[in-house]
């Protein structure tokens, strides 16, 4: 695992450890990597519930609760899926906080639509959900550590923004 990577997690453990507020993951192509770094800073059962691991459309829509139409219209490599994965993720394990990762890291399975590096990440809450595209391809393992590191930035960057009583 990246420095950089624990280096956010603890920054997010900072922010959330103790405050009665819990986060959890839906990932898709990042297939529990950004679950990993979170955990890799000791004190993660304070806050981190877990994750879901949803790597086929199946998971995505029997566990997450993805709705087939929008697979089916949009691929499960978009902003609303993504979105999507993150209310699930909420409801599915109670938390208040959630990140969610749904994209193409490669070699393979790009189209010209959606290329490989094509990575979408949803964060926040289920009253106020954010994304961001990744587009670059810089091969299938930078393009998931950079996935992931950009999934917990952005998720430090949202909870610095949250009234947790601090």
């Amino acid at each position: 695992m990246e420095f950089k990577s624990k280096i956010l997690s603890k920054r997010i453990q900072d922010l959330i450890y103790g405050q009665g507020k819990t986060l959890a993951t839906a990932e898709s192509c990042t297939g529990g990597r950004i679950a990993e770094a979170i955990i890799a800073t000791p004190g993660a059962s304070d806050f981190f519930k877990g994750g879901i691991i949803s790597y086929t459309n199946e998971v995505k829509e029997n566990l997450l609760g993805v709705s087939h139409e929008v697979i089916e219209e949009q691929t499960a490599v978009c902003e609303e899926v993504a979105k999507q994965m993150v209310l699930g993720v909420i409801k599915a394990l109670n938390v208040d906080f959630a990140i969610s990762s749904t994209g193409i890291a490669g070699p393979a399975g790009g189209t010209k639509e959606i290329p490989v590096g094509t990575i979408w990440i949803a964060y926040g809450s289920k009253d106020d959900i954010r994304t961001f595209q990744l587009t670059e391809d810089f091969g299938r393992d930078i393009n998931l550590a950079v996935a992931t590191n950009q999934a917990l930035q952005l998720m430090l960057e949202f909870l610095k923004e949250q009234d947790l009583n601090l």
